[in-house]
């Protein structure tokens, strides 16, 4: 997604949005981190043909399955009734009706039908290991037992997640069955004399009947019920993916998405040692009568499989070759030894000499050994580290624990103790405890290398790396060192690197399908020619995707002042001509231009003509701006440089207009948390090269549309008629978000959590609240509070006379597994805070009636139209796209919005799936609409053409989208902590905040009382 990972498991998929169909941007100033407005839309002219996919073969589009519509029907004819609507038990809301607004069209989805034998039983089985392992050893446990005797016969019937389940087609016993097992690298032909030995024990679990899903899945029994569900889509899971983790020529990532390595592979290069790879990510789902896989093209970072020298060299050049950077991208990587003969086993199998590596060569290194090594410094070369060899004569060779790594003897107490060959000298020359530095003499890896292994090493001047641990080290040139192709990158991609992935994972939406399916299925297993197992399962899969039903919505009449509607196209409009539906005033305002390290071409008297084009723009949109107070200028270092808070702090306004020298995410930071959090300033951040430019009108009035939302302003407004409930004023909108640590935040990062709220019925104005909590806790522990803040406002700010009679709640960041988690954690908190704050006549009515929606983003689902009637002219469905038939539960309450025009890449429809509702069912349905789904389906794609920040329909409705915003400014206050300098060590001061070595500061996310009722975010 973006560079600003949110740390919830975001993967690269397709690049649906690209960054452009939701607003542009995540959440900054103009000019900065992009932002689509004003002068924008209208039209896309130009460009290559629109195409559409069409598989191979075949000529006449299937329709969408008969057998499947028949089902949804007739289940919602007995849901009809108000005694089916009395659930047996307690759960999410049944789904009232499916939508009927909308143009009719078919579309192609991601997904393929799953047909299992009407007699297919499953056993499941539990593994557990003791000792304890976990990751690729633990895969090799489950390996070695299903190799051994015990198993052998029924290598054929099991498939394995190689965590802690099997899945076989026989029964293999009714009980726990206990094997030991002794652990062996793979390839080898035995244990070594030391090797671990491992009890491992499998326990009978379940059997499932396959069978009794599909008789569920096509019931149209409002309350029927069915335990096994979850098991039996586990069990499938676990089928489809075995095929991918079993083989050594696909990488897997996760449970659920597999990599092509090898020549034939689909990469690119991301610069500073990363590759991208396109894979497939699969998951076996269940819908209305039938089983089903999604499949979607992924794109993963990898490390290129190259010399550890080239890499080393490749990242150092793009990060200064700043050591500790170089180590914490390289820590733990898996590398093969070359310097060696090489070793066979008994079926002529190479079996590769394979190291993780610990680090660089530290000054710690071996404190405890007798004769600890020689580091001069933290990633030291070959000429630099020494270690002591016991032998001072070469001769005889070198045969060490890690064959032919330079290694220190061991300490008496490790000897003592029986650990002598570990981190010891050449085991034909063994350490002696005790002995006298007569016996031996320091070497350097250099001359060890050159002496005993007749290499010379090319350039010694590469940092050594560490392939033991800290107290035994065992020193390898990074020139004899190969990385082991298919290991994914966790580290944070910068700019270049981000680029360089959407540069590679953008493609049209054809395009994308046709991978879908003609490489998908092979890649991920599904194909019988290559995968047998699943048919003897009794599993097939046909290669083709589904069709399904699909509606686009007719796009609502965007309003501006004194009526004037926005001509919308292809989801967009340009406001040339129109002025902001309430201007906000702006009497008092300046601007600073920064220079940072000698560089900004500007200066007061250049920038002069720009200030004055810019003001006119703010007056042309409606804003009644004045003309700006003589600007300043300040010349920093650095980000932190004191001088920057020291230009701001006598600043008398509550507006300022910043130029920056060019864009630098540790800049904005900073200014964000002292304008922000310190001051109180509304800062607007633009780049001074964007800025200047001639006929700049564009870049101006979306500048001016966050100018008129940080000073209360509305900037567009949707007809009444278009907005439901919303326009009764009786119902107050929430958006909640929460973004956790990413990879390379310091270990105390904290998650941060966001609400926003409408005030009244204009949905123009969403003051926002934020709190730091527990890293990693995805519900929000201070909701109460949060919400009971956001009722106030409602009151105050919206000058109401009562609390609104509805919550419309939109929950974003919730995966699927956690919506019962919403309403067991949650929903007491918000029902607490309502508590708190209406009044006893209000509570005895019930009030407020509460409906929360969890937004998806992170899904794999994509919609591809059948003619090119109904696609856009990027080839995607057309904008306000719903569907909630086909590939949906009738018994859930969900349905897939495209609301955007996607300008690259294929469009990723938003999710929207319903987990309590006390508003839409029980009210009357007014036309245009003829059921609840109606009601909520147009209300939400209504709200994509509110975004303030935009002049184009997004991706996701604004409350979602607001606290998501809000969430990325959290990150911005407290990026010495998500964006640390120093990957893996503790940051010693934060970037932007104020939080010490190890602290965090809640301070650091509150607030100025001057923005706090703002949307000081946008």
């Amino acid at each position: 997604m973006s560079g600003r990972d949110r740390g919830r498991g975001r993967g690269r998929g397709d690049r649906g949005r690209g960054g452009s169909d939701r607003g542009g941007g995540r959440g900054g100033d103009g000019g900065f981190r992009g932002g689509r407005g004003g002068g924008g839309g209208g039209g896309r002219g130009g460009g290559a043909p629109v195409q559409v996919y069409s598989p191979p073969g075949i000529n006449i589009i299937p329709p969408p399955s008969a057998g499947v519509t028949k089902v949804e029907d007739l289940y919602q004819k007995n849901i009809s009734s108000d005694l089916a609507r009395l659930r047996l038990s307690d759960g999410f809301p049944l789904r009232p009706a499916y939508g009927t607004r909308g143009q009719k069209v078919v579309l192609w989805t991601n997904y393929f039908e799953v047909l299992p034998a009407p007699n297919a039983v499953l056993f499941r089985y539990h593994v557990s290991v003791l000792p304890t392992a976990t990751g690729k050893k633990l895969g090799q446990i489950v390996r070695l037992l299903l190799d051994g005797p015990e198993y052998v016969e029924f290598q054929d019937d099991i498939v394995t997640d190689f965590k802690s389940t099997l899945i076989c087609r026989r029964e293999l016993s009714r009980g726990k069955v206990k094997t030991a097992v002794k652990y062996r690298a793979e390839g080898q032909d035995e244990p070594r004399d030391n090797a671990t030995s491992y009890t491992v024990q499998v326990e009978h679990t379940g059997t499932l009947t396959v069978a009794e899903l599909t008789d569920f899945l096509t019931s149209s029994n409002v309350n029927a019920a069915y335990s096994e569900k979850l098991p039996i889509i586990q069990a499938l899971n676990i089928l489809v993916g075995h095929y991918a983790k079993s083989s050594p020529a696909i990488a897997t990532v996760g449970s659920s998405k597999a990599f092509a390595l090898g020549q034939g592979s689909d990469r690119g290069d991301l610069g500073a040692g990363l590759i991208a790879l396109r894979g497939f990510f699969s998951s076996v789902r269940v819908a209305a009568s039938r089983i089903l896989i999604n499949i979607n093209v992924s794109h993963g970072a990898f490390y290129d499989p190259i010399p550890l020298n080239q890499m080393i060299e490749k990242y150092g050049r793009e990060h200064r070759f700043n050591l500790f950077k170089v180590e914490s991208f390289i820590k733990r990587l898996r590398v093969r030894t070359i310097h060696l003969k090489e070793k066979t086993n008994r079926a002529g199998q190479v079996v590769p000499r394979v190291r993780s590596i610990f680090g660089l060569a530290t000054r710690n290194d071996g404190h405890t050994l007798d004769h600890p090594p020689r580091v001069p410094k933290h990633g030291a070369n070959t000429k630099e580290v020494e270690f002591f060899l016991s032998d001072p004569s070469p001769a005889t060779g070198s045969s060490s624990a890690v064959p032919g790594a330079a290694t220190a003897p061991p300490s008496k107490a490790s000897a003592k103790k029986g650990k002598g060959k570990k981190g010891g000298a050449p085991e034909n020359q063994p350490s002696q405890p005790g002995s006298s530095a007569s016996q031996g003499r320091y070497i350097s890896v250099y001359d060890f290398f050159k002496t005993v292994h007749n290499r010379v090493i090319a350039n010694p001047n590469i940092p050594v790396v560490n392939v033991g641990n800290r107290e035994n080290p065992t020193y390898l040139p990074a020139e004899v060192c190969v990385i082991v192709p298919g290991q994914s990158s966790n580290s944070k991609l910068d700019p270049n690197q981000t680029q360089q992935m959407i540069r590679f994972a953008v493609r049209k939406p054809w395009d994308n399908a046709s991978s879908i399916t003609m490489n998908g299925p092979k890649t991920v297993g599904l194909l019988p020619t290559d995968n047998a197992t699943l048919s003897r399962f009794g599993v097939s899969i046909p290669p083709n995707m589904i069709t399904v039903p699909g509606r686009i919505l007719p796009a609502p009449p965007v309003r501006y002042k004194q009526e004037k509607q926005a001509g919308v196209r292809f989801g967009s409009w340009n406001m040339e001509n129109y002025r902001l539906n309430t201007a906000a005033s702006l009497p008092q305002w300046s601007y600073l231009i920064i220079s940072m390290g000698g560089s900004n071409p500007y200066n007061l008297t250049s920038l002069q003509p720009t200030i004055t084009n810019f003001t006119k723009a703010l007056q042309n949109v409606g804003i009644a701006a004045a003309t700006p107070q003589r600007g300043m200028e300040v010349a920093i270092n650095g980000p932190d440089d004191p001088a920057l808070e020291t230009s701001l702090k006598n600043y008398p306004f509550k507006v300022l207009l910043v130029v920056l020298p060019k864009v630098d995410t540790g800049l904005y930071n900073r200014i964000k948390f002292i304008g922000d959090v310190k001051l109180g300033i509304h800062t607007i951040c633009v780049v001074g090269s964007k800025f200047t430019k001639d006929r700049n009108e564009q870049y101006y009035a979306n500048v001016a549309l966050k100018f008129n939302l940080k000073l209360g302003g509305i900037n567009q407004l949707i007809d009444n008629a278009n907005m439901g409930i919303i326009s009764e004023d009786k119902t107050m909108v929430i958006g909640i978000d929460v973004t956790h640590p990413s990879p390379g935040s310091a270990s105390n990062a904290p998650s941060v959590a966001a609400v926003v709220a409408s005030v009244d019925r204009w949905l123009g104005q969403w003051p926002a609240d934020l709190r730091i909590q527990e890293s990693r806790k995805e519900m929000v522990t201070e909701l109460d509070g949060m919400v009971a803040s956001r009722l106030n406002r409602w009151k105050t700010q919206g000058k109401h006379a009562s609390l609104p009679e509805n919550l419309l709640i939109y929950r974003d960041g919730v995966s699927e597994g956690q919506y019962d988690t919403v309403i067991a954690t949650e929903l007491p908190l918000i029902r607490k805070a309502c508590a708190s704050v209406y009044p006893a006549t209000d509570s005895k009515k019930g009030l407020p009636n509460i409906t929360i929606i969890i937004v998806g983003k992170r899904h794999h689902t994509r919609f591809y139209p059948t003619k090119e009637a109904d696609a856009d002219r990027s080839g995607n469905p057309k904008n306000g796209t719903c569907v909630d038939r086909g590939i949906t539960e009738p018994r859930n309450w969900d349905f897939f919005m495209q609301a955007h025009t996607a300008i690259q890449g294929t469009a990723r429809p938003a999710h929207y799936y319903i987990v309590l509702d006390e508003i839409f069912t029980r009210r009357k349905v007014a036309p245009p609409h003829q059921n609840a789904a109606d009601a909520l389906e147009d209300l939400t794609h209504s709200m994509c053409y509110l975004f303030g920040r935009a002049t184009k329909a997004v991706s996701i409705c604004p409350p979602a989208y607001y606290a998501d915003i809000v969430c990325e400014r959290a990150r911005c206050y407290l990026s010495g902590l998500f964006d640390m300098v120093t990957p893996g060590a503790t940051p010693a001061q934060s970037v932007a905040g104020e939080s010490a070595a190890g602290e965090v500061r809640a301070e650091d996310v509150v607030i100025h009382p001057n923005l706090r009722n703002t949307m000081f975010y946008i």
